[in-house]
């Protein structure tokens, strides 16, 4: 159980740190009030967090040999590809992320985002006309849910959830995902400014083999 949380609780944080959700998460703090993106955000990776987990126990249904398998797998290449990609990073690739979420965020505000949601979207609309919080939140929450869709940290946390206790792969990656947000709200680009992409990237491979060695072994 310790395991599970420790090891979803590390792989989420390193992870996370300088990611694409991440910057999205900066770039809106600086535009908008911070409690506000903030929660709309977590809300997002919380949501994220628990599909993820229960797709994770769909695949625990398989026989226990190919899951294990499966998982030491995933992690190690998931570990030699973040050390790899590290190696070829430079400064110039790790502004790229940067950019990236400025554009996102640039040509998805309030109202395109909500004229993308399909009944509720309309519904939405007329109550952000009174409560112009709802706007950002609902940007907020839609962009950082769909930037999140296929990155790393789903499928890691799907292979954690298949392979151990659910509930403290839940809470281990939740915690790790607001702590995350919150020094990327709180600390605005003043921290952002200082991470490096390719330490970031670097860390969380060697962490991803770790863990898969980690795996091989409780399982022999």
């Amino acid at each position: 159980m310790l395991t599970a949380f420790t090891a979803s609780l590390l792989l989420i944080t390193i992870s996370e740190l300088g990611d694409k959700t991440f910057f999205i998460a900066v770039i809106l703090a600086m535009r908008h009030p911070r409690r506000t993106v903030f929660s709309a955000v977590l809300a997002a990776l919380a949501m994220m967090t628990i599909l993820s987990v229960l797709l994770g126990q769909a695949l625990s249904l398989f026989p226990k040999i190919y899951i294990h398998i499966g998982e030491i797998a995933l992690f190690l290449i998931f570990g030699a590809k973040l050390i790899y990609d590290a190696s070829q990073m430079s400064a110039k690739s790790e502004d790229e992320v940067v950019l990236e979420a400025e554009e996102t965020v640039d040509t998805q505000d309030a109202s395109r985002v909500m004229a993308k949601l399909p009944i509720i979207g309309k519904f939405l609309s007329s109550i952000a006309s009174r409560y112009s919080w709802l706007g950002i939140w609902t940007q907020a929450f839609v962009m950082t849910f769909v930037a999140e869709w296929g990155d790393r940290t789903q499928i890691s946390t799907i292979a954690l959830a298949a392979a151990n206790n659910p509930i403290f792969v839940t809470i281990g990656a939740i915690l790790g995902h607001g702590i995350c947000t919150a020094i990327a709200v709180i600390g605005s680009r003043f921290i952002a400014g200082r991470i490096s992409e390719r330490v970031i990237t670097a860390i969380g491979g060697v962490l991803f083999i770790i863990f898969g060695i980690t795996a091989y072994f409780q399982g022999v």
